[in-house]
Order: C-alpha cells, then sequence, then structure tokens
C-alpha cells in the first residue's frame, strides 16, 4: 500500500513541472510578432541583454543597484549603461522628460508609464510586441506584457526619448 502512496505523490508533484510559461513574465521568441527595424530590433536587443543581467533583481525603493532598484533607477540606470543616454531619477520627471507619443506608435525603447494609486506611478521600457521590461514591486525586475489584465487600465501614456539608436546600424 505504500507503494501506491508514493507513486501518487510522484504523480501530483509531476503535474507542478509542467505549467505552461507565462507571457507576462517571458520574452518573446526574436521571429514572433512584427518586423522591427534595424534601429528597433538593435534597442530591443540591448534591452534584452539589460534584463537578462538584471532578471529578479529585487524592487528597493530609492534603490539602484544589484541588491534592489526602484523602477525609475532601473529606467534611469539601463538608459545610461546600454544608450549613454540621461534620464532624470524620478518617475514624475521621467513622465515629462521626452516627447509625448501614441501607445499605437510604441517603438523598442519608450518609456510607458502606469497609475498604480491615486499618487502612484509605475515606468518601464517597451520592449515591442506589446512587451516592457521594469522592476516590479512583487517580483523585480522583469518583462511583462501592456495587455496584462494588471497592467492594460493603469496605462497611462509613453514618451519617447532621442538617442537610443545612435551609431548602431550603418547607413
Amino acid at each position: 500500500m505504500r507503494w501506491w502512496s508514493v507513486i501518487s505523490l510522484m504523480v501530483l508533484l509531476s503535474g507542478c513541472g509542467s505549467q505552461p510559461l507565462r507571457t507576462d513574465t517571458v520574452p518573446l521568441p526574436a521571429g514572433a510578432g512584427t518586423v522591427l527595424s534595424d534601429e528597433s530590433a538593435y534597442v530591443r536587443d540591448q534591452l534584452l541583454q539589460q534584463y537578462r543581467q538584471w532578471q529578479g533583481v529585487p524592487y528597493r525603493l530609492g534603490g539602484n543597484t544589484a541588491q534592489g532598484i526602484d523602477c525609475s533607477g532601473f529606467t534611469q540606470l539601463t538608459f545610461d549603461h546600454r544608450f549613454s543616454v540621461g534620464l532624470p531619477r524620478t518617475t514624475v520627471l521621467q513622465s515629462s522628460a521626452g516627447e509625448a507619443i501614441e501607445r499605437q506608435v510604441l517603438q523598442p525603447g519608450d518609456l510607458v508609464f502606469f497609475k498604480t494609486g491615486q499618487k502612484l506611478h509605475h515606468v518601464g521600457v517597451y520592449l515591442g510586441r506589446d512587451e516592457f521590461l521594469h522592476a516590479s514591486t512583487s517580483r523585480g525586475v522583469m518583462v511583462s506584457r501592456l495587455d496584462n489584465r494588471y497592467w492594460s487600465p493603469r496605462y497611462w501614456q509613453a514618451r519617447r526619448i532621442d538617442g537610443l539608436a545612435d551609431g548602431c546600424c550603418s547607413r
């Protein structure tokens, strides 16, 4: 009778490892979705490299290191390290940087902003294909989807910052 309990437990536990990947936390394959320009592909590649380097770093309000980072610190650091572009430190200041753009014309590297509370805002970097990279308060640095049931109703605005693809592509 004991062997039956062991087999039942093994079958039950094997189901835990077969969960489908969640598209709100995993970047889509490079070939999926729309075709990107050379500049957009370069920016997306740089952002995905940043993601691989920082994935899972925990959220910490005011943080800007691998021990903990907040959303605006992560966007500031990403733009500085990957594109040598300076951004203001806070989400409020970043929300007026660059040029305001409509959601339907988002390109990789655009900042996307969300209203998460009465006076609270969140920022991430658009990756293309309806994904954005950000430092989540609950799961640290991660990739989410704009159409996610949490983020979609909280979407506020987007801003385009010049200079991200400077020098990336031969003309």
